[in-house]
């Protein structure tokens, strides 16, 4: 038997795609001379925040970008203001610090036409363990330090819209509620594609309660449910269309191969480094925001426009 001919793909944009990719290594794309730099006072007790959380976002982007220690980092943000011509003050490394626990991070999105479209998937990333001295003296831990991030992609603009970041020892299906709550109310969601991992009660409920359909495959033993909710009801159709059909059918049917992006996205996330630099959960989370409104920002600069041609 012939082995089967793999799939050909096309790029059809490689002029414009190329043009983004030189804008990403741009210096002064990232600074935004109408931004408000300085913090307004909003008369609340206490000694006033000198810079605003967009300034700090600022100079945190910049030390994710380039991978920088935060002394490193004030001084490339001075360097960058220069050329920039402008006379702003620069936070120091001490503010960034602790300005970086508390930072509501701005993720920048772009919403396509009709329904929302969410593919949804985690990952783990280790952050920075024992020393070389306390794993010397007291012996290397037996299991690594690492924490999982959970993203909900919009597949028509390939952007994060949802991000959670959690300990290792929780699993994936309790958190989908949590990155659907993230979406606004108003916004109305089409599809929630996932793998077998949330084909839960929780799950389901959670994506029906939006108006959405899941599209979430039944483990090979999976059994009909007997509740008589929408989301048991949605769940036994799938369950029937598997089993009628087949599970290549099912997922070549409900487009359920789309998914991959989402884990290719994983490594874009990763492309900053496979180690968070905080250890501080709080300043870990930032750090994670922080890499998620980079992809953003580099997805809306331009991306890659792939078609199948055999």
């Amino acid at each position: 038997m012939s082995k089967p001919v793999p799939a050909r793909y096309r790029t059809t944009n490689w002029s414009s795609y190329t043009a983004s990719l030189r804008k990403r290594g741009s210096l002064l794309i990232w600074l935004d001379k109408e931004m408000t730099w300085l913090a307004p006072h909003d008369g609340s007790p206490g000694r006033p925040a000198l810079f605003s959380d967009a300034a700090i976002q600022f100079c945190l982007t910049i030390k994710v970008l380039f991978k920088l220690p935060l002394r490193q980092t004030t001084g490339m943000v001075a360097s960058l203001l220069k050329l920039a011509g402008l006379d702003w003050a620069v936070p120091d490394y001490t503010t960034l610090c602790r300005r970086q626990k508390t930072l509501a991070v701005q993720i920048p999105y772009r919403r396509a036409d009709g329904p929302l479209n969410l593919l949804v998937d985690s990952t783990g990333i280790k952050f920075p363990g024992d020393g070389e001295w306390q794993a010397r003296k007291h012996g290397v831990q037996s299991r690594r330090q690492w924490r999982k991030v959970h993203l909900a992609m919009d597949a028509a603009t390939s952007d994060i819209r949802a991000v959670a970041f959690t300990p290792s020892s929780d699993g994936d299906s309790p958190i989908l509620p949590e990155l659907l709550n993230q979406i606004p109310e108003g916004e109305e969601i089409g599809t929630v594609s996932a793998d077998g991992a949330y084909d839960t009660r929780r799950c389901h409920a959670a994506i029906i309660d939006r108006q959405a359909t899941p599209i979430i495959p039944i483990g090979k033993n999976g059994r009909p449910r007997k509740e008589d909710c929408p989301a048991a009801i949605t769940r036994n159709e799938t369950l029937r269309a598997t089993r009628h059909y087949g599970r290549a059918l099912w997922k070549r049917w409900t487009g359920y191969h789309v998914r991959s992006r989402i884990e290719a996205k994983m490594r874009c996330l990763k492309a900053f480094g496979e180690c968070i630099a905080a250890r501080d959960p709080d300043r870990q989370t930032a750090e994670i925001q922080v890499r998620i409104a980079l992809i953003n920002r580099f997805n809306a600069l331009g991306t890659a426009e792939i078609v199948r041609v055999a």
